[in-house]
């Protein structure tokens, strides 16, 4: 797996992972939403760099200009429903991409510390011979996202695989080493410390997909 860990420089995705991990700042879920949009606009630009363009050849008011365009088909995969604002950075820049959208979460059968992750909800285009970009805000374990990639290939083999992550930890990208294809990349915004004792990332930011909607049930 090839990881592309985008905070290792700097740029003004820094300035916005600070803005989403800092309390006094976050709380306000309207920005919270707008700045993991704005970071996946800049992990879309940087991911666009390693796509295939193919030449055309465009008309202008005054002439004709030789030039490239994007050729891979995309899909653009969104774990519910934290990552339904870091789907729209994405959509933003890859405009003409295919969507899809599956749930996944932590189910505790016991009430306790363990769980395992149910995947229920799935809306996803056809994704055969096709770039698929799956994005989640947080890699914590990494189960969540291997268990949405099983359900993405039951049927269908994508040409490419790209998971794009605001936040991971290190335990995440190993795990995810362990169960994804070597050809994979992973976009990261940043790499934090550790897990905790209930699977939490540390530093992080608490729960991405409360601070975007509001707590749940």
């Amino acid at each position: 797996m090839q990881i592309h860990n985008l905070s290792e420089s700097n740029s003004v995705l820094n300035h916005f992972l600070a803005q989403i991990r800092d309390v006094s700042i976050q709380n306000d879920s309207l920005r919270f939403r707008r700045n993991i949009e704005r970071i996946g606009e800049i992990m879309a630009y940087e991911l666009s760099k390693v796509v295939s363009y193919e030449d055309v050849s465009i008309s202008t008011p005054l002439g004709t200009k030789a030039t490239t365009k994007i050729k891979d088909p995309l899909v653009i995969c969104s774990i519910l429903r934290a990552g339904l604002t870091l789907h729209h950075g994405f959509l933003n820049y890859f405009d003409a991409a295919e969507n899809g959208f599956i749930s996944a979460y932590r189910h505790h059968p016991n009430n306790d510390d363990y769980f395992d992750i149910l995947v229920e909800y799935k809306a996803v285009a056809d994704i055969e011979g096709k770039n698929v970009l799956l994005v989640d805000p947080m890699l914590a374990t990494g189960q969540s996202i291997v268990a949405v990639y099983k359900k993405l290939v039951e049927k269908k083999t994508p040409a490419a695989l790209h998971i794009a992550v605001v936040i991971a930890a290190p335990e995440g990208i190993a795990y995810l080493k362990e169960h994804l294809p070597s050809s994979c990349h992973l976009w990261v915004g940043a790499i934090d410390d550790k897990l905790n004792e209930k699977s939490y990332i540390v530093p992080g930011l608490g729960d991405a997909g409360d601070l975007a909607y509001g707590t749940k049930l």
